[in-house]
This record gives C-alpha cells, structure tokens and sequence, in this order.
C-alpha cells in the first residue's frame, strides 16, 4: 500500500560528476543544493550576484557574465549610508563606494572566467515577479528596502520570458558549446505575491522552462523540485517555521532525489566514500588514545588519500589536517 505519490523522474539526458565545474545561479533554492554540492567537493560556483529571484534578473547576470562588465560608481546607489547594486543582492552591499565596487568587480572576473570554462548551469528561479524602478523600467534584482512606491510591480508573461531566454542560451552556447542546463523551479512559496498569485507565478515559470527545455532537448534538462516539495512532501512538517521555505529534511530529501537522477555512477560511489568520512572526522572516540582509535584515523586518511587519487581536484585539506589532529 501507497501513502503518498512519488515523483517519476525520467532518464537524465546527461549527467553531473566531480569532473564537472558547475554554475548555480537563482533562488535561495539554489544556495541550498548548491552548498549541498560544495560540502561534497565538487567543483561550484554559487550565485556570484548572490540571491536571484526572477528569471530577467538572472538573464541579465548571466549576459554580464558572457560580457565581463565592470561597475563603477554610476552603476550605485546610496541609501541610509550604504552603497548598493540593483543588480546585486545585498550581501555584496558596503558602506564605502570602494569596497562594494572591489566585491562586484572581484566576483564578476572570477565568475566569467568560470562561467566559460563550466560545463554544467543549474538554473532555479523563484517567482515570475518583477519590480521595474519608475523612474527608468529597469528590472531590479533586489528592492534593497527603498519604498514601495519608487517600482511598478508586474508578472512577466510565459512568452517575454522565452524571448528573453532564447538568445540567451544561443550566446551561452556560442561561448562556451559543452555547457549543459539544468533549470528547476524553487519549491519556495511567494506568499507576499498572494496564494493565488503565487501559483500563477510558479505556473509561468513552469510553463516557460518547459518549453525551453523542449526547444532544445540535448542541452536542457528540468529537476522537478517544486513538484517533489508540493507533491511527495505535501505536508508541514517539511516546512521551516515560516511554513514558506523547505525544512533541512526537505533539502536532503531533494537533495537525495537529484543525486540519485543526475549523479554519474563513480561520483554516487565518491559521494558515498565522503560521507563515510565525513562520520569519521565526526566521531567522537570514548578511548581517544587508544590502540584501536589510532588505527581507526589511520585507515581515516588512507580512505582520504585514494579518493584524492581519484579525484585530484577533491579539496580535502583541511579535513586531513582535521584528523590528522587527532593522532597528536
């Protein structure tokens, strides 16, 4: 007997490995699987305008990227003493003019470099809403708390967001041909936008990103996320205490679910190979000097030592020094 659905994922048309240098640009969902992917080592670039929400703005970071743009000062504002980017969320915001311009420029060179070189995007974007400034059109990425009345609020529609999208891809495919796209849709809920809105929202969003994915199969797959969350995790429990956002349960669980579809073999069994490792580095001994712990690091870092041999772009030093510790 059958408690609840389950999500029928179809075959991945391509996969992801530790080979992999993978690009996460969006929602908060985003952040979420793409510090999954950097607990494990593999090699990841995790929003470099920080937190994305609407599909124009994530289009137009990822053009700033094919282009390599430099902000300057005209490219800021100033509000209450602090310098902002409509571009940028705020974490890249600062009180000097000097140093929020040193920490877009930096990471805008880093991500374009990455950008060209990675073979893999994951794309998560979150609600078909768009705060367009008055005074000007322009599509914010980020209100930064100015007051309401300065931005006209609208659903972007299925259709503006694929002519958007289209000439987009083409570019991202021109510079860089080996590059595959994964898009989903953040499971997060938009509650501000109303629950009726919020679904028009997500139903714009899903409507977009299939028909992309349909224009160009080979190079575009889809990770149904949101339907995992509405579907298979249809309860609250899977709710942090907004009831907006999904629990740690839930990441894991989705967590499972894409490496499960989109996991290479070798890399399921490195994966698996850390994880165990990662509960060595973890375990607290009741005899930390004896005999048999000792052997227990040992065999630790022997463990360590052929998944470098496997994998040389696998980051482990710092764990090495963590365990090697505990021999002292």
């Amino acid at each position: 007997m059958e408690f609840y659905t389950r999500i029928m994922l179809p075959k991945a048309r391509f996969l992801f490995s530790y080979e992999d240098k993978i690009v996460m640009i969006g929602s908060c969902f985003a952040e979420n699987i793409g510090k999954k992917l950097e607990e494990n080592k593999f090699i990841v670039d995790i929003n470099p305008f920080g937190t994305l929400y609407n599909p124009a703005s994530v289009a137009e970071g990822l053009r700033m990227l094919l282009r390599l743009e430099r902000f300057t000062s005209g490219d800021l504002f100033q509000h209450e003493g602090v310098y902002h980017s409509f571009a940028h969320h705020s974490r890249f915001s600062a009180t000097s003019e000097e140093e929020c311009l040193k920490h877009i420029n930096n990471r805008l060179s880093q991500s374009s470099a990455f950008l060209r070189k990675a073979t893999r995007l994951v794309i998560t974007l979150g609600t078909a809403y768009v705060y367009r400034l008055k005074k000007n059109g322009q599509i914010v990425s980020n209100c930064h708390k100015l007051p309401e009345k300065m931005f006209d609020r609208q659903r972007l529609s299925v259709q503006e967001i694929i002519e958007d999208w289209q000439p987009l891809l083409l570019a991202l495919w021109e510079q860089n041909p080996a590059l595959k796209i994964l898009f989903t849709v953040s499971p997060i809920r938009h509650w501000k936008d109303g629950a009726h809105e919020n679904q028009l929202s997500k139903a714009t969003l899903l409507l977009a990103t299939d028909t992309l994915q349909k224009n160009y199969p080979d190079q575009i797959a889809y990770f149904p996320a949101y339907e995992i969350l509405m579907d298979e995790l249809r309860d609250y429990r899977f709710y942090a205490d907004d009831m907006l956002h999904p629990s740690p349960l839930s990441i894991d669980y989705i967590w499972q679910r894409f490496t499960e579809n989109f996991l290479s073999a070798n890399s399921l069994t490195i994966l698996k190979e850390w994880g165990d490792i990662q509960k060595a580095i973890n375990h607290k001994p009741f005899q930390p000097e004896s005999e048999a712990y000792r052997r227990f690091i040992l065999q630790t870092l022997l463990k360590m030592e052929r998944i470098n041999e496997k994998i040389p772009s696998f980051d482990i030093r710092k764990e090495i020094e963590t365990i090697k510790s505990k021999l002292k």
